[in-house]
């Protein structure tokens, strides 16, 4: 198809806009070398960990989670954009941590791999991230009611959950973080937690490890339903949430256990 230059995009011939690799948010800078081949487990357990989310109606049609490269901390792993329910091990990307993909062959990531990308860069501790959309989780990102620990799995939420509220920077937005600016901004606001909700737009979280990372993810929507609950029940009164203290204590538990919800998921969405 012949090109002609405009001031702005390229436009074709027959007068469609031809996008540029920067608005599809890629840079114009040399294609990051790859760290070489990932050991085909690997990516069959990130491919499970995004059918798992959708299993688990933490995500549906939309929501990613990744993985921080084992070899090379400068990388990390995540599907191609794709609904997660579908994800196989061919679908997945590698990716340097200012989200340029190292080896595409025609594959478009997700136009929200910089929640990933800027969270890496600020927490070295973070080896999996997770976005999703769980429904039971936004109303706490809109009300200013606290998310807290209803119970032990939820440990991790003891010390509360920081709201990302993009308007407060960015103005009116599509409210997507789709550049380095607002994931930088959100990994700000993220801190030291394991949690951040997204005002109007959903959570992440994040772990050590790609299963600690989705017990999270799965326990942070499993707990804001039991909040929600909880709430209506008391009816005002005294809920007897985990203190921090407590959390801390709990939340060592589970990263000692998760390993049993995670093979259960996992042959649940039969790998």
């Amino acid at each position: 198809m012949r090109l002609v230059q405009c001031a702005c995009h390229q436009i074709s011939a027959n007068g469609f806009m031809a996008l540029s690799p920067a608005d599809m948010g890629y840079s114009s800078r040399p294609v990051p070398a790859s760290a070489g081949p990932v050991d085909r487990a690997i990516l069959e357990d990130l491919a499970a960990a995004s059918r798992i989310l959708a299993d688990q109606g933490v995500v549906d049609a939309f929501g990613h989670v990744s993985m921080r490269h084992p070899a090379r901390p400068d990388r990390f792993l995540m599907s191609r954009s794709l609904a997660p329910a579908l994800v196989s091990a061919d679908d997945i990307m590698e990716f340097d941590l200012d989200c340029e993909a190292c080896e595409a062959r025609g594959r478009s990531g997700f136009l929200e791999r910089f929640i990933h990308g800027e969270i890496y860069k600020q927490r070295a501790d973070v080896n999996s991230v997770v976005h999703s959309h769980s429904p039971s989780v936004i109303p706490f990102g809109l009300t200013g009611v606290p998310m807290r620990a209803m119970y032990h799995n939820a440990a991790f939420l003891a010390g509360g959950a920081p709201i990302f509220n993009i308007h407060d920077k960015f103005g009116a937005t599509d409210m997507l973080v789709g550049n380095h600016q607002k994931g930088a901004e959100l990994a700000r606001i993220l801190g030291q937690n394991p949690i951040a909700l997204m005002r109007a737009h959903g959570s992440v979280a994040t772990g050590p490890s790609l299963s600690i990372a989705v017990f999270r993810a799965v326990y942070t929507e499993v707990n804001a339903r039991l909040q929600l609950q909880t709430h209506a029940l008391a009816g005002g009164g005294l809920i007897a949430a985990l203190d921090q203290e407590e959390g801390v204590k709990a939340d060592a538990v589970n990263i000692t256990s998760a390993s049993r919800a995670w093979d259960l998921w996992k042959r649940r969405v039969g790998m």
